[in-house]
């Protein structure tokens, strides 16, 4: 599989992320200007955290406009693998790629720090690797990370098996103290219907060696080449 990731005026976790796939994963991978109006020899999309374009006006709002925005919109519509990774998943709600919208933590802080998500359809490109139910551990870093939609939407997105992950204590109970964003239903990673666009705040990328403490991030990557 081939991987692009792009890369935005204030993006943060570009390289991290194209380091982990090129050097721990071993996958072929490029940047992608936001500046590119097409996107081609790549399998899977990559869109990484940072604060895009510092953030203004709502997050992931502006890098929605970009020229390389309308590709990744048109490379989702054919079938290929778009991810989304905090900022990224902020911009693929603007793109309406994805269900809901990011809004500001509960609190009206930046949050940095580990969370516990339950995996909760295994089923996925994005999720083959690992088991429904299992808890895995990543690092969070964001302002602007709580996920909403309307009630009738959360429902659908139950039914449709499209919540992948939700934010829980180390024994997988999920519990409103779990919740480090005031996110609807602790819910920390959803798909498209189609199930080949996945957003998620936690990071990945950061999760990926032992010299960071743990590596359940490379469980997500691995699906995604399974797949």
């Amino acid at each position: 599989m081939k991987f692009g990731v792009c890369v935005f005026p204030g993006s943060n976790c570009d390289y991290d992320t194209y380091y982990v796939l090129r050097d721990v994963v071993g996958a072929e991978v490029r940047f992608l200007d936001f500046r590119e109006t097409k996107i081609q020899n790549v399998d899977c999309v990559i869109l990484p955290g940072g604060f895009s374009f510092g953030d203004y006006l709502r997050a992931g709002a502006l890098a929605s406009k970009t020229p390389i925005a309308k590709a990744i919109v048109d490379f989702a519509q054919k079938g290929g693998f778009v991810v989304g990774i905090c900022n990224g998943f902020q911009i693929l709600t603007e793109l309406h790629l994805l269900p809901g919208a990011l809004l500001k933590n509960e609190n009206l802080r930046f949050v940095c720090k580990d969370v516990y998500l339950r995996v909760e359809n295994s089923s996925t490109p994005f999720t083959k690797k690992l088991e429904k139910g299992e808890v895995i551990r990543m690092p969070i870093a964001h302002g602007e990370g709580r996920f909403y939609v309307p009630e009738d939407e959360l429902k659908r997105l139950e039914e449709r098996g499209q919540i992948l992950f939700r934010y829980c204590e180390e024994d997988g109970s999920i519990t409103k103290e779990a919740n480090p964003n005031g996110s609807v239903g602790n819910i920390a990673g959803v798909c498209n219907e189609t199930f080949n666009v996945f957003g998620l705040m936690p990071h990945p990328e950061r999760a990926c060696e032992d010299l960071l403490g743990y590596y359940d991030g490379l469980l997500l990557w691995y699906s995604l080449i399974s797949a």
